[in-house]
């Protein structure tokens, strides 16, 4: 993964455009034909479907300058956000709208809204893209997606992917403190179980994964009252951080459970 390690900051500064009432993240995947960026308003998550909002617009520009992998290279991210930043003028000036993310792969950045109504918006925008940016083949695709699909099951990250991004920010904190992820160092994770019973099965589980058991307490006045606190010395990079915690989710899944994240201590190099 170092070589999204650039790209990756910065689609983190693109995020500072957004409204602070949203909730912008990025993503990193592997598709069918290699690697692509997400930018998405992770708040929609709750509010979708959202009825008002029935029509999906896709739209964006073929790069001129890509990297091997496809994606955007550094000298034409300005070029992008000004694109982006007109067509959300003229979008916003058209009909009420939500922005639900942009997808970068294969040499095509797209940005993708939920609008309240169409009209006039292809002519617009095709026209815009005709005016003030004639050296980017453009596309436009407009189609009714009440359920909101593309959003649901395109745009927002599958469960192992969502782990990632949860995993890649604990070590952003990291390794703003120094750390030499390099390290294996002692690991503490957090379950939540329905049932004593549940729990004691995990505790087996991990006991043969070679954890140990930190701590067992009863949590009162909640569903998943049973806690359980496990330790393990792991090497913590995201490839291997990230094989931990999904295969103990996984686990917690099976048994009503829920994994509740992970900590450690920072470890510096010499």
């Amino acid at each position: 993964m170092k070589r999204f390690s650039i790209l990756f900051g910065l689609l983190i500064q693109a995020l500072c455009l957004f409204s602070q009432e949203e909730n912008w993240d990025v993503y990193m995947a592997q598709y069918e034909k290699g690697a692509g960026s997400t930018i998405i308003d992770m708040s929609l998550k709750g509010l979708a479907p959202m009825k008002q909002f029935p029509f999906l617009l896709a739209t964006g520009v073929k790069l001129i300058k890509c990297s091997p992998d496809g994606l955007p290279v550094k000298d034409e991210f300005e070029m992008l956000y000004q694109i982006s930043d007109r067509m959300k003028l003229l979008i916003d000036s058209l009909t009420k709208n939500k922005p639900a993310g942009t997808f970068s792969y294969q040499c095509e950045r797209t940005d993708y809204y939920y609008l309240s109504d169409t009209t006039g918006v292809r002519k617009i925008l095709e026209s815009a893209y005709q005016t003030a940016f004639p050296q980017y083949k453009y596309s436009v695709k407009i189609k009714n997606d009440e359920q909101w699909d593309a959003y649901l099951s395109f745009l927002y990250p599958n469960e192992e992917t969502f782990e990632y991004m949860s995993n890649q920010k604990v070590i952003q904190n990291l390794t703003k403190e120094g750390d030499d992820l390099s390290k294996p160092r002692q690991t503490d994770h957090w379950l939540y179980f329905k049932t004593e019973a549940d729990r004691d099965i995990f505790i087996r589980y991990a006991v043969k994964e070679k954890f140990k058991v930190e701590s067992k307490k009863l949590i009162k006045d909640t569903a998943l009252k049973y806690q359980l606190q496990i330790s393990r010395t792991d090497k913590i990079d995201i490839e291997s951080i990230s094989a931990v915690t999904i295969a103990l989710r996984k686990k917690a899944k099976e048994l009503q459970g829920t994994y509740d994240g992970w900590e450690t201590f920072v470890v510096k190099g010499k």
